[in-house]
């Protein structure tokens, strides 16, 4: 089966976490990737860190470096908490709040970096099962909270579903996103999340091709939660690339290994490799 590639390849930079943002582009776009995604927390593009000065050598980088930003990845929030936390779910109002206030100043962020989208948390770890209903309430209040400012600067916001968080597979994505009616909310696939929760990612490209942004690749075994390097693992990325074709998606597939901070220059020669053998 050939495939003709229409799709575009990133690398986040949430794996070079030992690097400065900017010497990170310049790795990312030597091994040849196409796009960045600029992941929007320490030690990277936090935003109460980044003054006007800053904002400008990011973009004059990514200018010398011939790359484009795939996404703002607005997921982890370490500048204040950790992966999660604070979360759109969070008990205390001044925790979500906090939350919002993030989501908005990388909206900001991106239309100054001349980003089209950014990518958030499904809501966040779950901590009592029984009261799903008032944490599904509480991220649908987050997201209109945020969702105008997205609107009037035409910056998209995608949801990233996540194994043990509030929305982790396709189902519950679809359900959330009765509640809205807006071009600006889409989704990040995630392959290798969907993978997680017994998904078939190649199905669920076709099914959910509407509201389709962005991918996350990174490789998955037995269906553990942990990222690796494509080829690494179990998943049929020919079936899942082809399946794009078949859609026409043309956006990007950035590959997000996190886990590889101690070698991230490797780990991305090795993931461009695989997919140059496809």
């Amino acid at each position: 089966m050939k495939i003709i590639f229409f799709v575009k390849f990133a690398f986040s930079t949430n794996a070079f976490t030992n690097y400065s943002l900017t010497e990170s582009i310049e790795e990312i776009s030597k091994i040849g990737y196409e796009g960045v995604e600029i992941m929007c927390d320490v030690p990277h593009a936090y935003p109460p860190n980044l003054n006007e000065d800053k904002i400008k050598e990011i973009g004059n980088s990514l200018i010398h470096n011939k790359i484009q930003i795939s996404n703002l990845n607005a997921f982890t929030l370490f500048g204040l908490g950790d992966t999660y936390h604070p979360s759109w779910i969070e008990n205390a109002k001044d925790a979500r709040e906090l939350r919002i206030k993030h989501t908005l100043d990388c909206i900001n962020l991106a239309e100054k970096l001349g980003a089209k989208n950014i990518s958030i948390e499904p809501g966040g770890p779950i901590e009592v099962a029984t009261n799903r209903e008032k944490y599904l309430d509480l991220f649908t209040n987050g997201i209109r909270e945020v969702l105008p400012e997205a609107e009037k600067k035409q910056i998209k916001i995608l949801i990233e579903p996540e194994p043990e968080l509030l929305l982790e597979s396709s189902t519950e994505f679809l359900h959330f996103m009765k509640a809205f009616d807006s071009e600006f909310l889409k989704l990040n696939f995630d392959i290798g999340h969907f993978y997680c929760v017994n998904e078939d990612p190649s199905a669920l490209i076709l099914k959910l091709q509407q509201y389709i942004e962005h991918f996350h690749m990174a490789d998955i075994k037995n269906r553990k939660h942990f990222h690796l390097i494509p080829g690494h693992g179990s998943i049929d990325f020919k079936t899942v690339f082809a399946k794009m074709d078949e859609i026409g998606y043309d956006g990007y597939v950035t590959v997000e290994l996190y886990p590889y901070k101690t070698n991230p220059v490797d780990a991305a020669l090795e993931s461009m490799k695989y997919i140059s053998s496809i």
